[in-house]
Order: C-alpha cells, then sequence, then structure tokens
C-alpha cells in the first residue's frame, strides 16, 4: 500500500486500488458526481423522504465509525466527536466545528463552514447539507452507549449558508425526549 496524504491516512492497495483510511475502506468521488445523484435521488422521492432514509442510514454509519474509531485510537467521551469532526473536515463535506458538547444532556451544537453541497449548489434558499444530521445523533449516541447511559438523542439542522442572510451551516443534537422530531 502506498501512503497518499500524511494529514490524512490515506493509503491505496497497488494491487486492488481499494483506497482506505484508518483501517476502513472508502470512495473517493467527484464533488459535482456524488452532488447530481443526490438530487437525482431527492428529486425521484422528494427532500423530506429522501432525508429520512440519510438521516438512518448516516445514523447507523456514524454509530459503526464511532466506534471502531474509538477502540482504534483508544478514545472516548467529546474525543470521539472531536475526532469524528475532524475526519468530516478532511473528506471534502465541509469544515465542522464543535460549538458545544454536553455528554451529561446529549446535546451538542455544530457549525459547518465551507460546505460541499454549498459550494456546489450555491444560495438555493433552503437547508441542503441534512444528510448530516443523522451522523451527529448517531456519533452522540454511539458515545453515549459506550459509556454505559441510555440516553438518546435527534439532530437536526437549524440553517445553512444555502439560505438568504447565513454564512454558515449549524445543527443541533438534542434528548429525544426534549425534540420536536
Amino acid at each position: 500500500m502506498t501512503k497518499m496524504a500524511p494529514e490524512l491516512p490515506i493509503e491505496v492497495d497497488s494491487e486492488t486500488g481499494v483506497w482506505t483510511t484508518d483501517a476502513l475502506p472508502m470512495l473517493y468521488v467527484p464533488r459535482h458526481f456524488f452532488i447530481n445523484n443526490h438530487l437525482a435521488v431527492e428529486e425521484a422521492l422528494g427532500a423530506a423522504a429522501y432525508a429520512e432514509i440519510l438521516y438512518q442510514a448516516g445514523y447507523k454509519s456514524a454509530w459503526y465509525w464511532c466506534e471502531k474509531e474509538a477502540e482504534c485510537h483508544g478514545l472516548e467521551g467529546v474525543e470521539v466527536f472531536e475526532h469524528y469532526m475532524k475526519r468530516l473536515s478532511q473528506r471534502g463535506w465541509g469544515r465542522f466545528f464543535t460549538e458545544a458538547f454536553d455528554l451529561g444532556t446529549g446535546s451538542a451544537r455544530v457549525r459547518l463552514e465551507d460546505s460541499a453541497f454549498v459550494y456546489q449548489l450555491g444560495k438555493v434558499g433552503r437547508k441542503v447539507e441534512y444528510m448530516f444530521t443523522g451522523w451527529f445523533a448517531g456519533a452522540m449516541d454511539q458515545i453515549l452507549s459506550a459509556q454505559g447511559s441510555e440516553l438518546r438523542t435527534v439532530a437536526e439542522q437549524t440553517q445553512s449558508a444555502a439560505e438568504p442572510g447565513c454564512d454558515v451551516g449549524r445543527f443541533q443534537v438534542s434528548p429525544r425526549s426534549q425534540s420536536a422530531g
């Protein structure tokens, strides 16, 4: 295997072409390709139905990723969440910043700058990064579960840089019992 980027451990198997980061297989596709496919599915299913599918799939994937990364790197609690934000930021989705994190209450706030969706779509007047919401709840819930907590959360996008007057995306993670969703 050949190392490609020292700041993000990407390895490419010279025989199979499989890319891995932190021992997880990865896919590498152009941003426009991914977003065009995303929009085609959104149009076919409707944004609300597609958002729910992505939420559930993203939740499950984030839980798995955080569990494996915590084991691999000996991380726990907020360290897992911060590692997740760092890796997401290194993979071209945008830059993710944890503005608040409280494991005791199961809450967090995440700011998104330089969104791949906004770069591709521009100011379209709506929240376009909804696929990330399940990621944040899945990450939080995996961390909670690892610490023996039965508390579970939901996440929602509260603003997008694709909306008028906004220059960043924002997401809120809240305990299920206190969420409207």
